[in-house]
C-alpha cells in the first residue's frame, strides 16, 4: 500500500482533447486509489500552479492529451518545480508532438513513413494542391493528437474544403500520402515493445477521433493476427521510434501495413490514452499487466527518477 505517497493526477486542460484527458485521468485516479496512493486530481487551468504548490505531491501523473500536455509545457513547469512526473521529458514530448519534425527524423533515420508536405495557413491564402503529392491525401494539423482535425481528401474540391475548415483552427497543416492498408499499433512500456494490436475502425473509414473513443467505434485484436516476422518488424520500428525521439516510460507508434506487408509509421504518441477503450491497456493486458499494475509501474518510474536525482545531488 502507498498511503504515504501523494500523486497529483493532472487532467483536463483547454485543448481539443480535454474530454478524453478527463476520461484518462479518471481511470488513473481510480487505479491509484485502489492501489492505496493518496491520489488527488488537478485540472490544468489557471489555478494549477497554486494547487500544485499547496498539495506538494511526491509525483505528478500526467493524464493530459494534446497541446499543453503532450508538447512539453506542463513538463517544463514540473521540471522547474523539481517535481517528478510520469512519461517523457519536455524535449521528447515537444518533439513527438510536432508531426513535421517527427517525420523528418523518421525519414532521416530510414524508418518508413508516408511522404508529406507542410503548409502554412496563417497568411490567409489557401494553398493549391502541390504537384509533388498525388490524391488521395490525409490532412492533419501539425500540432495535435487523437486524430483531431484529420480529413481524407480525394478530389481538388475536397482539398479546398479541407483547407478552409482547417484554417479556422490551425495555422499549419500536413498533407500526407494516403496509404491503404491495415492499421496497427505498437506500445512500448519501459524499454519493451508490447504485442502488436490491430485496429479495425467501425466508423469514418479510418481510426478517427470518434472511432478511438466512442464505445463500439473500433475493434482491437491483440495479439494481432499476423505472421511473426511482421509482428517483430513492427515492434522493432516502434521501439526504434521510441528511442529515436528520446521517449521514456511508455509510448505508442501507429502504423499502416499495405497488402504486400510494407509498414509505414504514421505518428508516435508520447502520452497515449488510458481510457477504457484505449490501446496501451489492451497491449499490457495481453502480457498479463493489468490496468492497476500499469499505473503503478508508471508512477514507480517517476519516483525512481526522483530517488536517483536526489542520490546524485
Amino acid at each position: 500500500m502507498q498511503r504515504n505517497v501523494t500523486v497529483a493526477v493532472v487532467m483536463g486542460g483547454s485543448s481539443a482533447e480535454r474530454e478524453i484527458s478527463i476520461r484518462s485521468g479518471s481511470e488513473v485516479m481510480r487505479a491509484l486509489q485502489s492501489l492505496g496512493y493518496n491520489a488527488q486530481s488537478l485540472d490544468y487551468d489557471e489555478r494549477f500552479l497554486d494547487a500544485l504548490r499547496e498539495l506538494k505531491p511526491d509525483a505528478v501523473f500526467i493524464a493530459l492529451h494534446g497541446p499543453g500536455g503532450e508538447d512539453g509545457h506542463v513538463q517544463a513547469l514540473l521540471e522547474y518545480l523539481s517535481i517528478p512526473y510520469t512519461g517523457s521529458g519536455l524535449e521528447a514530448a515537444a518533439l513527438s508532438m510536432d508531426k513535421h519534425l517527427t517525420k523528418k527524423l523518421l525519414a532521416a533515420e530510414g524508418l518508413p513513413t508516408p511522404v508529406w508536405d507542410l503548409f502554412d495557413l496563417a497568411g490567409g491564402t489557401l494553398p493549391l494542391l502541390p504537384g509533388s503529392l498525388d490524391l488521395p491525401l490525409v490532412i492533419k494539423p501539425r500540432f495535435e493528437g487523437s486524430s483531431a482535425g484529420i480529413a481524407i481528401v480525394h478530389t481538388h474540391e475536397e482539398w479546398t474544403s479541407a483547407m478552409l475548415e482547417a484554417s479556422k483552427s490551425y495555422s499549419q497543416i500536413l498533407a500526407e500520402e494516403y496509404v491503404h492498408g491495415r492499421e496497427f499499433t505498437c506500445a512500448v512500456l519501459g524499454e519493451e515493445a508490447l504485442p502488436i494490436v490491430e485496429i479495425v475502425a467501425n466508423r469514418d473509414g479510418f481510426y478517427s477521433y470518434d472511432a478511438k473513443y466512442e464505445p463500439g467505434g473500433s475493434t482491437h485484436t491483440v495479439p494481432a493476427e499476423i505472421d511473426e516476422g511482421l509482428a517483430a518488424r513492427l515492434q522493432m520500428l516502434g521501439l526504434s521510434a521510441h528511442r529515436l525521439l528520446g521517449l521514456r516510460d511508455y509510448s505508442r507508434s501507429d502504423f499502416i501495413v499495405t497488402r504486400d506487408n510494407r509498414p509505414y509509421l504514421l505518428e508516435v504518441n508520447s502520452l497515449p490514452g488510458l481510457t477504457p477503450v484505449s490501446l496501451v491497456p489492451d497491449a499490457c493486458a495481453a502480457v498479463g499487466i493489468g490496468f492497476e499494475a500499469l499505473i503503478d509501474r508508471l508512477v514507480g518510474y517517476a519516483l525512481a527518477r526522483a530517488e536517483l536525482r536526489d542520490a546524485v545531488a
